[in-house]
């Protein structure tokens, strides 16, 4: 048990008065119990009192997963038939007033059951608490970044050798999605993205029958996910000879991606790290093709807290982890987008993405 994230959230109910916390999702459960699972439609809980042990719910499937792995000594566990809501009443501490709970992630439906079973006479967000503990990487979880890092390049390093003019889009995707779990990544971090041609220029686009010619772009933005923390790394490469014109955007995302890393500095505005790239592309023609934010956080989950664009609030502080990935997409043309992750150290930053980022040409 990490008695210290107990302490912050203790912290955090004496000032908002709270009588217990109910954390619901299972990446929160993970963040304080050393125990993951996905437990589908079943109900998951670890209730922390202000005052005595926590307790962790789960599923009587998980229970004995849950035993090995989990640092918490009470834990109880339903089976199918039973109502989780009625035992989540049973070790309720007496006389709950304000309970906290994760409103971002509580259904409707369970915020009902919860309301039903007279749990609490009110209930408090808090969400607020737990992005402000997930912002700053212990050195454990930067560790953890960096070992999905390594494994996310290598599979990029050996999944480029299936390249060639002809493959299909989906074929690539899912061949480095094997090759992520045959290196031994839990799975992938988000759906892996393999674009094409005239298709890299959709910044969300999804890997179908494409198959790929001589002098096109290919776009490849993919992660993995080990240990319970992820990573996330876009490069753009070109099938046989680079045009002149994919030559020109290639370099201005490059410059733009390189100089809003040299902003990052303990203190600097997070909107002055989107303005420095944006500015750059726009100062050669492209503004109007850069149209998303510049980076988000990333750690447990690929996207957390901040979001880095022109209108972010607040400042870098060490141990934050987060993206740099300007993109220009233009359409019938194509895409290019270079990601990298940073951490924010003590004087500076530090890019934890190693992979090569001039323009390579494959084939």
């Amino acid at each position: 048990m990490d008695s210290s994230r107990f302490q912050r959230l203790r912290a955090f109910m004496e000032q908002q008065n709270l009588q217990a916390v109910l954390l619901t999702s299972p990446k929160h459960v993970y963040y304080f119990t050393g125990f993951y699972t996905n437990p589908h439609e079943r109900f998951l809980g670890l209730l922390v009192p202000h005052h005595g042990e926590p307790v962790l719910i789960v599923p009587a499937l998980d229970e004995e997963a849950a035993r090995q792995t989990s640092s918490i000594q009470q834990i109880v566990s339903h089976t199918d038939t039973q109502n989780p809501y009625l035992l989540l009443r049973s070790v309720m501490p007496a006389a709950v007033n304000r309970l906290g709970v994760e409103k971002d992630h509580l259904s409707v439906t369970r915020f009902e059951e919860i309301i039903d079973q007279r749990i609490a006479s009110e209930y408090v967000n808090v969400e607020e608490v737990l992005r402000a503990m997930r912002l700053i990487k212990s050195q454990d979880e930067v560790a953890r970044i960096r070992k999905a890092i390594d494994l996310v390049e290598d599979v990029l390093r050996e999944g480029l050798q299936k390249v060639a003019v002809g493959v299909r889009e989906i074929e690539l995707a899912a061949e480095l999605e094997y090759l992520m779990k045959k290196r031994g990544a839990d799975g992938p971090s988000f759906e892996t993205t393999v674009l094409f041609g005239e298709r890299s220029a959709l910044p969300h686009g999804i890997p179908g029958e494409r198959r790929v010619a001589s002098g096109e772009l290919l776009l490849i933005d993919m992660g993995v996910a080990v240990d319970g923390y992820v990573s996330d790394i876009t490069r753009t490469f070109v099938v046989g000879e680079a045009s002149e014109q994919q030559k020109e955007i290639y370099e201005a995302v490059l410059a733009a991606n390189q100089a809003a890393i040299s902003a990052v500095r303990p203190g600097e505005r997070l909107a002055s790290l989107d303005l420095t790239a944006r500015r750059l592309i726009a100062e050669r023609g492209f503004g109007d093709f850069f149209m998303h934010r510049l980076g988000h956080g990333m750690g447990m989950d690929v996207h957390e807290y901040p979001s880095i664009h022109a209108e972010s609030e607040g400042t870098l502080q060490p141990g934050m982890v987060f993206t740099i990935e300007p993109g220009i997409y233009l359409p019938h043309l194509g895409g290019v987008r270079i990601e990298d992750d940073v951490l924010v150290t003590d004087d500076g930053v530090e890019v934890l993405t190693r992979f090569p980022k001039e323009l390579t040409v494959l084939g």
